[in-house]
């Protein structure tokens, strides 16, 4: 299909051969167009469109020179921004029904060491029969996608974005990931599953290798030792030189250290109210998780850290946004959404704002200032699904009817 107007589609009255089933023409206000030809995909590679949803899409650039991969994890920062990430909606909320915005102001739990904590079993998988791939030069620009049981990789420079490369999970569904760009280990990219296991792996690595599974992965959480529920939204802490945070759909936010590996006791005490904000620290100073979060009754749909990670605001399945003092450990402020929940939240670049987006159709832009609701976004006809700040504009998307 090409166009006159920008070289890339025109309508076209000739006929081709087309699939069984396939709708070869659309139209337009400009005029009919006819499709010529079909988008074929590597036989390798499951073709990723076919009736499934993306649910999130992750920005990796790889610096010219690789990092250097050694036994012991070293430290690493993380830049202000991890790329464009993009959830679905993936839980229903109940209806809040009221206008009321203003924020709540309110004190976090205590730095109680009551807890304990561990990694079910941090195993990697051996790359030592590994086969490499020779057309992999170290560096470049990269989409990150998961789609099903499987999570693809993209060149971004490439003409046609097909996947160069496709990791499968055998029992659980990838839902989030994370990466970061001055990870000095090599392990950058993160990854939390349905079933609530997380895996921290080297991007680079994944691409050098020709396989279609995770090669030199740690292992969190295996199997649900700390919690059996889903992931729901995955990120590095800035700055937090290895330390990342992973969110699940009870409620809970787990911290943990990729620097340390060690396995110890992995329970962390009932939570006795679920409707309290309260964290609770690792009994062992070599346990991983490092900390429980219990943010609130019901899903935690997305969280995301400012850019100096002074802040971190979350929004879930009851429709709250809440902001808290990262470092303090505290609840500092928080509103309602107009109704249902609330899907997405971003910072702005300066951190002054908070912006989220949900249920209600809706975007609101909060003031860390004022502490209220300053500006609402209409004309969305659809859940908010995502929200990115750039240096001058907001972009938002929504979830097709």
């Amino acid at each position: 299909m090409m166009n006159s107007s920008n070289g890339m589609m025109s309508p076209s009255s000739s006929g081709t051969a087309q699939s069984p089933g396939l709708k070869t023409y659309f139209k337009t206000p400009e005029g009919r167009y006819k499709l010529q030809y079909e988008k074929t995909h590597p036989s390798g590679l499951l073709h990723y469109a076919h009736g499934k949803t993306v649910t999130q899409v992750t920005l990796a650039h790889l610096k010219d020179k690789p990092a250097p991969s050694t036994p012991t994890a070293s430290s690493s920062s993380f830049s202000a921004s991890s790329g464009v990430r993009s959830a679905a909606a993936r839980l229903l909320g109940g209806s809040n029904g009221s206008r009321a915005l203003s924020f709540v102001g309110g004190n976090g739990g205590s730095k109680s060491n009551g807890g304990t904590s561990r990694i079910g079993s941090i195993g990697a998988s051996s790359s030592s029969s590994s086969l490499a791939n020779p057309n992999f030069d170290g560096k470049g620009t990269y989409l990150i996608f998961n789609v099903g049981d499987a999570i693809f990789i993209s060149d971004l420079n490439s003409q046609d974005k097909d996947p160069i490369k496709s990791i499968h999970f055998s029992n659980s569904n990838p839902v989030c990931h994370a990466f970061d760009p001055d990870a000095k280990d090599g392990h950058d990219l993160l990854v939390g599953l349905t079933s609530g296991d997380v895996y921290s792996v080297s991007l680079r690595q994944q691409l050098q290798d020709v396989g279609k599974k995770l090669v030199g992965a740690q292992h969190y959480n295996k199997d649900g030792t700390v919690s059996n529920s889903r992931c729901t939204c995955i990120a590095w802490v800035p700055g937090g030189d290895g330390v990342f945070v992973v969110a699940h759909a009870d409620g809970n936010l787990f911290v943990y250290d990729k620097n340390k590996d060690s396995a110890g006791d992995s329970s962390f005490p009932v939570v006795k109210d679920q409707t309290q904000f309260s964290v609770v620290h690792a009994r062992y100073s070599k346990s991983n998780p490092i900390a429980r979060w219990h943010i609130c009754q019901g899903s935690i749909n997305m969280f995301s850290f400012s850019s100096d990670g002074t802040y971190l605001a979350t929004v879930g399945r009851d429709g709250y946004l809440r902001v808290f003092d990262y470092v303090k450990e505290q609840l500092i402020c928080g509103g309602k959404s107009y109704y249902g929940a609330l899907l997405c939240c971003a910072w702005s670049m300066d951190g002054k704002y908070v912006l989220t987006g949900g249920e209600d159709d809706l975007v609101q832009v909060w003031s860390m200032d004022d502490r209220k609701v300053v500006a609402w976004g209409e004309g969305h006809n659809s859940w908010v699904c995502c929200l990115v700040t750039l240096s001058w504009k907001m972009v938002s998307t929504i979830v097709p009817n």
